[in-house]
């Protein structure tokens, strides 16, 4: 390696895939300082999402599934993985190869799939505001904080006053923190009025809506509309780096404005959103430049069709790297995904097998983002734990071996 230009060594380590580079890591101290060094594991990150090389689809049916992005051809369940991940294990984020899990609102961990690393964060207890409330729906975020390059859960708590309080919106929400890099979890204390009427039975329970949306350090969950309170629709954003409420401007939609569902998904780095028209269109929406309400113009429309008959739910994942990008990747209803011409209005149906029957789809990169300040994996730690076991039993029989045998007569 003394001969050959550091650069050159790095410029070709960081477009190899992460289960290579943790193999490579291993044959010299060298390499492994160069793909443990905290600027290679961002170049390595920020080349395969430029390139959209080493991606990923991941599938929530009643278990967890991973899709290799360039074939879409087979779906492989997350066996042999940490006993973290159950049946009923919920993926409520994705972010830079890290995804978040829970299973409980007080058992959430983070997991790189790649480096199959896991974090279990420490257990946070809900606190009632009184004895009398009851705890209602809550609402999950994860993302990347770009400020201070840090990684957070964001918990948000709904309360009820008592088994009778259909509206949840008379007792303020709790909403705490995780950050990753401080190993801590605080609480949120400034909160807007409108955070009260967020909450809507069937929208957020349906299509686990209640699963915030990342784009830019910023996490963002829709507000639906409250006629008997006259809102609208409303995009809550909360800034990661400030810990702080906003609302996201929305765009001009004309003089149907109040006919449509609205929906919020991230599709290429950028805010998207997504106007059902009574189960038959949906208008997608992108916002070219974040947080300019002016940037927002309408990417394409789609109609029903004989292979959809209805669009309950619709979701862009990415767009296609052939065709000029013309073609993107929907998830439809929970149950089906399709390549989407949007000039040529064609629509193709992706049949993937060993997928589950229904499911809710999010887009993975393979990262060495570490978990445990540096190591790369639990895996690598048993690995390395089974090869000292050994050495261990090895010596032990060589030193009984070395005394021989001695029989007492």
């Amino acid at each position: 390696m003394s001969k050959v230009p550091l650069d050159v060594v790095t410029g070709t380590l960081y477009q190899l895939p992460v289960k290579t580079l943790l193999r490579y890591r291993c044959l010299s101290r060298p390499l492994c300082s160069i793909i443990d060094d905290p600027d290679f594991i961002k170049l390595q990150l920020n080349n395969s999402i430029a390139t959209k090389s080493h991606l990923r689809l991941i599938l929530k049916g009643l278990h967890l599934y991973s899709v290799e992005l360039d074939s879409l051809d087979k779906a492989v369940p997350f066996n042999h993985y940490p006993e973290s991940i159950w049946t009923g294990t919920e993926v409520f984020g994705s972010c830079n190869g890290l995804l978040a899990l829970s299973n409980s609102d007080q058992d959430i961990a983070l997991f790189n799939p790649a480096t199959r690393q896991l974090f279990k964060l420490p257990v946070e207890y809900i606190d009632l505001p009184d004895k009398s409330c009851i705890r209602g729906f809550v609402f999950y975020g994860f993302g990347h904080d770009l400020v201070s390059d840090d990684y957070k859960v964001v918990r948000m708590v709904q309360f009820k006053k008592d088994e009778d309080d259909n509206l949840g919106c008379f007792v303020e929400y709790e909403v705490k923190v995780f950050s990753l890099k401080n190993r801590s979890w605080t609480r949120v204390k400034k909160l807007p009025n409108y955070l009260r009427f967020m909450f809507q039975f069937y929208f957020h329970l349906l299509h686990r809506r209640g699963y915030g949306v990342y784009v830019n350090g910023v996490i963002h969950w829709v507000s639906p509309r409250r006629p008997e309170f006259g809102i609208g629709n409303l995009i809550v954003a909360f800034d990661l780096g400030l810990e702080e409420f906003r609302l996201l401007p929305q765009p001009n939609y004309g003089a149907r404005e109040k006919d449509f569902v609205l929906d919020v998904g991230a599709l290429e780095g950028h805010m998207c959103l997504m106007c059902n028209y009574d189960l038959v269109k949906v208008d997608v929406w992108m916002m070219k430049e974040y947080g300019l309400k002016e940037s927002w113009s309408k990417m394409f429309s789609i109609d029903r069709c004989r292979s959809i008959s209805s669009f309950r739910f619709l979701r862009p994942l990415i767009c296609s790297n052939e065709d000029g990008g013309d073609k993107v990747l929907l998830e439809v209803n929970g149950e089906k995904l399709v390549w989407y011409d949007w000039k040529r209005k064609k629509l193709k149906t992706v049949k993937i097998d060993g997928g589950p029957d229904s499911f809710v789809a999010c887009i993975c990169v393979e990262s060495l983002i570490p978990l445990d300040n540096g190591s790369h994996g639990i895996i690598l730690k048993k690995l390395q734990e089974q090869k000292e076991k050994k050495t261990q039993c090895r010596k032990k029989r060589d030193d009984f071996l070395s005394k021989g045998f001695k029989l007492v007569l």
